[in-house]
């Protein structure tokens, strides 16, 4: 779902750029206002678990790929504010130091992986649990299709995206300009394989590691997951197991490798004219601007997922390598980025109460 560069127009990138900031500002006041240092501290921890969810590729169907992002978690642990801004920081972490999405396409990134995945998954999660029973079941049923329909959305927004560009943005011959596909093909390549696949994995992974912190690190847990007292917290609060858990998935990264293909919408323009070859339909014409220059080209690791993971010369092993050295410089970053952001929060747990 990371859009490069060179897939949208300026104008569509502007306009995305620019819906973003009044999101930002409400989600750096309300985070100032409601998490003290500890959860902001925390709150990079979880940027780093949306970090290294994004790295797990998951085969979707039409031979392309999808991952998680791990919004819907982060929104219910901390509120939908705190997601908005880990959200953007690690995908601001991934397009200048790995590539992985394009700098002009950040506003379009953000809006649908930092914007409408969390606040959308609340809205589910909160309508949900004013129906479902109050235990255990009936919260991570709430958890898990919020998490679903807030990506799903995403997705949807994402298409739209893609699909009105050869409508609005072409040359005098009819060629678009960006990207090729229009929404009729847009809507589905990139909504049904979320629905089946990317999603059920935003879902399930939300739900089981909220429960997970909660039986673990409850204190933690401020945001509107924290509601439903069904479960036996841990008598002392550590984050020992979760910290554990990332790193875990840090070596666990490798397996986005064996997810064959690439996410759909994110090939170069190389790949983007083997797509419209094997969309099968005559009417699309390859674009004829996505092989202009862009920054990915030169970010200073490189682009993590394609680049480095395609090379003919590393073996599995030495790919796998690059997956977990990514991991680990993406995690690290994040968690030092919002470590540092803590100090300068006042220590204060009154704080800590989430407005749902």
């Amino acid at each position: 779902m990371h859009i490069p560069d060179n897939y949208l127009s300026p104008q569509t990138d502007a306009v995305m750029a620019v819906a973003m900031v009044p999101v930002w500002v409400h989600s750096v006041r309300t985070v100032r206002k409601t998490l003290d240092r500890k959860h902001l501290s925390f709150l990079g921890i979880c940027a780093a678990f949306s970090f290294l969810l994004m790295m797990f590729n998951v085969p979707l169907p039409g031979g392309t790929t999808g991952h998680a992002v791990g919004g819907s978690l982060i929104a219910l642990l901390l509120g939908p504010e705190a997601a908005c801004i880990a959200v953007s920081v690690a995908l601001a972490i991934q397009a200048l130091l790995f590539g992985d999405g394009g700098i002009l396409s950040f506003g379009a990134n953000c809006f649908n992986m930092a914007f409408v995945l969390p606040f959308l998954s609340v809205l589910v999660f909160n309508g949900l649990r004013s129906h479902l029973p109050k235990n255990a079941t009936g919260f991570a049923i709430s958890a898990a299709v919020g998490g679903w329909v807030g990506i799903c959305v995403a997705a949807l927004c994402a298409s739209i995206e893609f699909g009105i560009q050869p409508a609005l943005f072409h040359d005098a011959a009819g060629n678009p300009l960006f990207c090729p596909f229009p929404l009729s093909v847009s809507i589905p390549a990139m909504v049904i394989p979320h629905m089946l696949v990317a999603g059920v994995v935003e879902g399930v992974s939300c739900a089981a590691i909220l429960l997970f912190i909660k039986r673990t690190a409850s204190e933690l847990v401020v945001g509107p997951g924290a509601g439903d007292v069904f479960t036996t917290p841990a008598k002392k609060t550590t984050l020992v197991p979760t910290i554990v858990l990332t790193l875990v998935l840090i070596v666990a990264t490798p397996l986005g490798l064996l997810a064959t293909g690439d996410a759909w919408g994110e090939w170069d323009a190389e790949g983007a004219a083997t797509a419209v070859q094997e969309n099968g339909d005559s009417s699309i014409k390859p674009s004829v601007g996505l092989d202009a220059p862009t920054y990915a080209d030169n970010a200073p690791l490189g682009d993590y997922m394609q680049v480095l993971a395609e090379n003919d010369n590393f073996s599995f092993v030495g790919q796998a390598a690059v997956y977990i050295l990514s991991g680990v410089i993406g995690a690290a970053s994040l968690t030092i980025i919002f470590k540092l952001v803590s100090l300068a929060a006042k220590d204060d747990n009154s704080k800590t109460t989430y407005a749902a």
